[in-house]
């Protein structure tokens, strides 16, 4: 539902507007119907037992999880969740895209919601077999979003997001190296994985 081609055809059944609203909402139920129906495997993969280790293990798993939120701010939090496109309906404004631009987290990585998530579903102290399938399902599917969102990106803004694919790794930041400040904006970037979403 986040890809161009789909909103093109899911428009014509829902107002402009509410088009991005719907499709968190739709990915909410989702999530919602995943975790009540979800059944665990409890068969333990790992445990930490030692008390530092366990301590970072939920330090990271702390970090993740506000790092979710502190990424998606930084691109425009109302923006990415839709409710900035019926804000402006309401008031009788036209919706304008966001200009491109690299704030903060963006300078050092091209999708910092998706590592957030990730460090969120893989940092724990004791992963079961049920954890280790959610975290492994839901971390190749934000490797193929990033993919795929980065496709429709260049045919967005061409050459401006290639020469930030250029400067900007994917995922692991330069150690000691940081990339050149620009005053583009990610108007797009993470709204895949809006609920669990990411930024799943």
């Amino acid at each position: 539902m986040a890809r161009p081609a789909f909103k093109r055809i899911w428009t014509r059944v829902v107002p402009q507007p509410i088009e991005r609203s719907t499709y968190v909402l739709l990915s909410c139920l989702v999530t919602f119907v995943v975790m009540w129906q979800w059944r665990g495997i409890d068969t333990v993969v790992w445990d930490l037992k030692q008390p530092a280790a366990r301590a970072l293990a939920w330090g990271m798993f702390a970090i993740g999880w506000l790092l979710v939120p502190a990424a998606s701010l930084l691109i425009d939090h109302f923006d990415l969740f839709g409710t900035r496109q019926v804000w402006l309906f309401l008031r009788g404004r036209e919706y304008t895209a966001l200009p491109f631009r690299v704030p903060m987290l963006y300078k050092n990585v091209r999708h910092p919601l998706y590592i957030a998530w990730m460090i969120a579903f893989w940092a724990t102290p004791t992963m079961t077999v049920g954890h280790l399938l959610f975290a492994s399902v839901l971390t190749g599917y934000m490797l193929l979003a990033a993919i795929v969102e980065e496709r429709d990106l260049l045919a967005h803004l061409g050459h401006q997001y290639e020469e930030h694919r250029q400067r900007v790794p994917m995922f692991v930041p330069r150690l000691g190296q940081q990339a050149a400040v620009n005053s583009l904006t990610i108007s797009e970037s993470s709204s895949s994985l809006s609920c669990s979403t990411q930024e799943a």
